[in-house]
């Protein structure tokens, strides 16, 4: 099982920024010397100068530049400057000193907490040598309520410059903070795996099981082990593996090999034991960033267009997604349950539809189900919109084909109106009209929505899309677009944000 870490290329990172800070005395300017110096100087600079330990220095191959700062029990601007720039904050006390031990959680981190500074924070004792050797509690006992308020505190740590103690060890750690980071990945408090980083390894887990059948073979294992870290697994570790896994959880392994929930255990344990440079080099070789999110990179389809152009979905990404309906329409009834829909998203960060504006803006069933018809609308909805979330959420589903044949942007509107004939599957509608004169009545009856007798206004704008039979038998998506009486001015002050609409619809009461 321990081979199956390695390191990850970080190419996409020029540097780390370490800023060390604490109180006067703690022993900062002596931390930074020593572990550029390798050696403990007894004249050293109330501040030393910003230091860089070259790439080579750490197995990650990510140079890093300490910044030292100066002894103060204050803040000052300066040092707000080179906390906006952190990436990663050296937090220090003294060993032989409780006091500046108790600062960190009176002053420092709330401080760093009210400035702002959301990047993880190593805590490190400085001067062991000095501690009291009568004091008995361990630094985990010392350090676990600290850690239990401040969720931003990474690791802590004891050294000494003087005797050579754990020095480089407290830079290691703050590269590993920014490069592996914890918080992504996994909940402290409860002890388990993130939503996103579930749904990510969820996933990486169904691309490498090429045979579909719920499990990972031998075969398989090996595949992966070889894509995210370019050396094959020996057979008796891939025993060995799923003897651990066994023994903790049964379900974990099955006759055709390792389950999703055998997975994700693994995952769980290598966290747990601090090696999240496993975790990590897994979701980098997938594509995904920091956010569990696919890198930007991996998004390459240029979505520039003229204000008159829309996007759509292509052909091949609506003979993918009828796949897709199919195989999650599990009682066959020709519709998708919600749950059947957050099942499909099961792999995307998050489900894509549960938020404004795509929520209720397509037709339901009575047990709030979408009809192929309302899944591939909704689908239009979003391709318009936003076309690099929906390639995303596309590519999060499990597209395989080239991202640049997945959608597709349509004739300028200019020459569909000079050649009478146009080739575009999805419209938009925008709905004017004053308060209460029924616009919102217009939208639900695209959607089969009943009419309500209370009136509620709408403030912001609203989306409505469905499938509509045109003379002749062919079925176009149509999208509403309701413009609140108050949104109107804002959306004539920009010439070019009309340009969307290919038809406007206004709406009086009789």
């Amino acid at each position: 099982m321990e081979s199956m870490a390695g390191g990850m290329d970080n190419a996409c990172r020029t540097g780390v920024q370490v800023v060390v800070l604490g109180d006067p005395g703690t022993g900062k300017s002596s931390l930074v010397v020593s572990v550029a110096t390798e050696t403990f100087s007894e004249n050293v600079p109330p501040v030393v100068p910003p230091t860089r330990l070259p790439a080579d220095y750490f197995p990650d191959r990510v140079p890093i530049t300490i910044v030292d700062t100066p002894s103060s029990k204050e803040m000052s601007p300066n040092l707000v400057a080179e906390l906006k720039q952190a990436d990663v904050v050296v937090l220090t006390y003294a060993c032989d000193k409780p006091a500046t031990l108790e600062r960190l959680s009176t002053y420092w981190l709330p401080e760093l907490r009210r400035m702002e500074v959301e990047v993880p924070v190593i805590v490190v004792g400085c001067k062991l040598e000095l501690r009291d050797e009568l004091q008995q509690m361990s630094l985990e006992q010392v350090m676990s309520p600290i850690m239990q308020q401040f969720r931003e505190i990474e690791t802590c740590i004891e050294c000494s410059a003087l005797k050579q103690i754990q020095v480089p060890e407290v830079f290691y750690y703050a590269q590993k903070a920014v490069l592996h980071p914890t918080a992504p990945l996994f909940d402290q408090e409860s002890q388990t795996l993130k939503p996103r980083c579930v749904r990510a390894l969820k996933r990486i887990f169904i691309l490498c099981d090429n045979d579909r059948d719920g499990s990972l073979s031998d075969t398989e294992l090996n595949d992966f082990q070889v894509r995210c870290f370019n050396a094959p697994l020996q057979p008796s570790e891939i025993a060995g593996v799923k003897k651990v896994v066994q023994e903790k959880l049964p379900e974990g392994v099955n006759e055709q090999g390792l389950t999703l929930t055998g997975f994700l255990f693994l995952h769980a344990l290598f966290i747990e034991k601090g090696r999240l440079e496993t975790t990590w080099t897994v979701l980098r070789k997938f594509g995904y960033d920091n956010d569990i999110k696919l890198r930007k990179d991996l998004l390459p389809f240029s979505f520039k267009r003229a204000p008159d152009q829309s996007v759509e979905l292509s052909l091949e990404a609506v003979d993918f997604l009828k796949g897709v309906f199919l195989m999650f329409d599990m009682d066959g009834d020709g519709a998708l349950r919600p749950l059947e829909i957050d099942d499909i998203f099961s792999t995307a960060p998050e489900s894509p539809w549960a938020a404004y504006p795509y929520k209720d803006a397509a037709e339901r069933n009575v047990f709030g189900g979408f009809s192929f018809e309302a899944f591939l609308s909704e689908w239009g909805l979003m391709t318009i919109l936003d076309p690099v979330a929906s390639l995303a959420n596309l590519i999060y589903l499990g597209y395989a084909g080239d991202p640049a044949t997945a959608l597709q942007i349509t004739r300028r509107r200019r020459l569909d109106q000079k050649r009478q004939q146009t080739q575009r599957n999805v419209f938009q509608c925008y709905v004017f009209g004053p308060h209460n004169s029924g616009k919102s009545a217009l939208l639900n009856a695209l959607i089969g929505r009943t009419l309500s007798d209370e009136y509620s206004p709408t403030l912001n704008q609203r989306f409505a899309v469905n499938m509509v039979e045109l003379a002749g038998g062919a079925r176009k998506t149509l999208i509403m677009r309701e413009i609140p009486e108050d949104g109107v001015a804002k959306l004539l002050s920009d010439r070019e944000s009309l340009a969307a609409c290919d038809i406007a619809v206004f709406v009086h009461d009789r």
